[in-house]
């Protein structure tokens, strides 16, 4: 049965509908048992929207359909896949306010965030994939008495279970590499940010994809994203969240199919300001790396190492850049702070701050709630934080940086790899020698030098230990969608032509 609708107000009154169904097959449907989730608006606490809840009986449905359309899918050329690439860019760009008003309004993230920095990274994203659809190519080497050849194939029917932080970029993170390597997928969106699902949905119909090729289904991950763990029929799944739901997609993956996964978890990120930093860029982008969407990022730098000969220097600003903040609804322009995503994880983040003080860390500011009806939290620091206390060790998820002293390098390097989190990490410095001896150092999936979290298509992004593994963007990424076939030929000898 055909799903209902729900009505939106987004940026100066513009008003937005959406069915509300699940997108299998190229429509949207009511969930077969007509489970719902409820959404919530962060900013205010109530109600934004009902959606449909997949359970394992449209987890199935929606595989099916895929694997159909693999049949079909598999022998589109590369030449296609590129075209319909680029056209769902091009429609993602066209709406790209509607899509900034609904990570605003389900996600709290700032409006122009949200359109100039992950909307414009989800096209990017799809954009450069688009590229690379025809250029899947194999490669060829001598062997003894002949030749062989590679060929890198589609895995068939994939999944992906992506986050609540960033839902449209994260999700075209998965979806660009996984379409132009001829792949058919399912992406299950977060219970709490679903509604950009709905609309991309209607976007990929409108591109032209065929129907099967993209099914985007919403609901909890423990019924729906659990039944795509363990299915017999999806060979490949992505995940991007938490390190508990990891490990158990790496159980279920086991159990089922033994189904190739990658995962890229939590982070902890490390900040190492050295004495020759330029101290102004290195405040900007040390904030920012701990207040950008309330910290609610997998690699916030929500470790900030500093030199002691800057140290107080840089304390004193980083306060007050960080209280500069506008709390606010994050479709307003002059707000510059938005709400958590929810209670749970504001009230979750206030746990961790509560373990730091009595852990002994001394706080800098922040630290409470901000009265209102969403879930506003102030931006937080504590100094002087040693490596065994909690904020130095855990994910907190929030706006909460932990800020220690160090004195020589080996000190910084010792400091910055002692955690179990490996994602992402950033260096100040005004010496380029240090630059690359740091770099090589520290036990990150990436490093940034003078900068934080810079995210580009054209570059891999994922982590090391008990960040996970595997890459999302750049060749990497691509290669993650891809099986590879070897195929080797004996040449006989040539037999002798009687004339």
């Amino acid at each position: 049965m055909a799903s209902s609708t729900v009505q939106l107000t987004g940026i100066a009154g513009q008003s937005v509908e959406l069915p509300t169904g699940l997108f299998i097959n190229n429509e949207f449907l009511e969930a077969q048992s007509k489970s719902t989730v409820k959404v919530l608006n962060p900013s205010t606490g109530k109600l934004l929207a009902v959606v449909a809840a997949a359970e394992k009986q449209d987890v199935d449905l929606a595989v099916g359909t895929a694997k159909v359309a693999f049949d079909t899918w598999k022998t589109v050329s590369g030449i296609e896949r590129r075209a319909l690439l680029f056209k769902l860019a091009e429609l993602i760009e066209r709406d790209s306010e509607i899509f900034a008003t609904i990570e605003a309004l389900d996600a709290g993230v700032l409006f122009n965030d949200s359109k100039f920095l992950h909307v414009a990274a989800a096209v990017e994203t799809l954009r450069y994939f688009a590229g690379w659809a025809d250029k899947c190519n194999g490669s060829s080497m001598p062997i003894s008495g002949g030749m062989a050849y590679t060929k890198k194939e589609p895995i068939g029917v994939c999944a992906a279970i992506v986050p609540w932080n960033s839902p449209l970029m994260i999700t075209c993170w998965k979806l660009a590499p996984c379409i132009a390597a001829g792949n058919v997928l399912i992406v299950k969106t977060a219970e709490l940010t679903p509604i950009y699902g709905l609309k991309l949905a209607q976007l990929v119909k409108e591109a032209g994809f065929p129907p099967g090729v993209i099914n985007i289904i919403t609901g909890l991950g423990a019924k729906a994203g659990q039944s795509l763990a363990e299915h017999m029929e999806v060979r490949k799944l992505a995940f991007t969240g938490s390190g508990p739901v990891g490990r158990g997609i790496m159980i279920a993956a086991a159990r089922s199919n033994i189904k190739k996964v990658t995962l890229e978890l939590g982070g902890k990120g490390p900040t190492l300001i050295f004495d020759d930093a330029e101290l102004e860029n290195a405040v900007f982008w040390a904030t920012l790396g701990i207040t950008a969407h309330n910290g609610q990022i997998c690699a916030a730098g929500s470790r900030i190492l500093v030199q002691s000969g800057i140290y107080d220097q840089f304390i004193e600003a980083f306060k007050k850049r960080s209280l500069d903040a506008v709390a606010g609804d994050p479709l307003l322009a002059n707000s510059t702070k938005g709400p958590l995503a929810s209670r749970v994880q504001r009230d979750k983040v206030l746990g961790h701050i509560q373990k730091g003080i009595q852990d002994g860390a001394e706080l800098l500011h922040g630290g409470k709630v901000i009265e209102s009806d969403g879930n506003y939290l102030e931006n937080t620091a504590f100094v002087n934080v040693t490596r065994d206390m909690s904020l130095m060790r855990d994910e907190i998820f929030g706006p909460v940086a932990a800020i220690a002293k160090f004195k020589t390098e080996d000190e910084a390097i010792s400091l910055a790899n002692d955690s179990e989190y490996g994602l992402s990490s950033a260096i100040f410095t005004s010496d380029i020698s240090r630059a690359y001896r740091v770099s090589d150092a520290l036990e990150t999936g990436q490093v940034t030098i003078n900068s934080w979290g810079n995210i580009n298509a054209n570059t891999p992004f994922g982590g090391k230990k008990q960040s996970g593994f595997g890459k999302d963007l750049g060749a990497e990424g691509l290669d993650e969608w891809l099986n590879v076939k070897t195929v080797k030929v004996n040449l006989l000898p040539a037999k002798e032509v009687k004339v």
